[in-house]
């Protein structure tokens, strides 16, 4: 009895499908940051989104990983941690970290992924 209970148990949850960013983007995915508020934006920042419910990324100077499992068009991002390691553009990864965790909605539209907030900021990604 156990063993179908199981079985059940995993056919109805592969049943649902994964609304969040993840489900909509291959986990292989590198999305590069064109722009922080439309600015262009010089230094290599990323994010992927490796499984249901996790980002992952390289900000300028550390690796990042974190939770983010609103459905869209809602984002909401948890628990940011990144490694520890200085370097000279610190000062825009704060930045950006702040931004991630306060950017509301996504939009993926071909190969573009616009994070944006109640406040008007925004994150620009390319898929390149």
């Amino acid at each position: 009895m156990l063993r179908i209970s199981l079985i059940l148990l995993s056919i109805l949850t592969s049943c649902f499908k994964d609304e969040t960013v993840s489900g909509q983007t291959d986990d292989e995915v590198v999305w590069l940051l064109s722009t922080i508020n439309e600015a262009p934006v010089a230094a290599r920042i990323t994010i992927t989104f490796p499984e249901q419910g996790k980002i992952a990324g390289q900000a300028p100077c550390n690796a990042y990983f974190g939770d983010q499992t609103a459905p869209l068009p809602w984002f909401d991002v948890k628990g940011i941690g990144a490694t520890r390691m200085a370097c000279p553009e610190l000062e825009l990864e704060s930045q950006y970290f702040e931004l991630l965790q306060n950017m509301t909605t996504a939009e993926i539209t071909g190969d573009t992924l616009v994070l944006r907030n109640d406040a008007g900021k925004s994150l620009v990604f390319v898929n390149k």
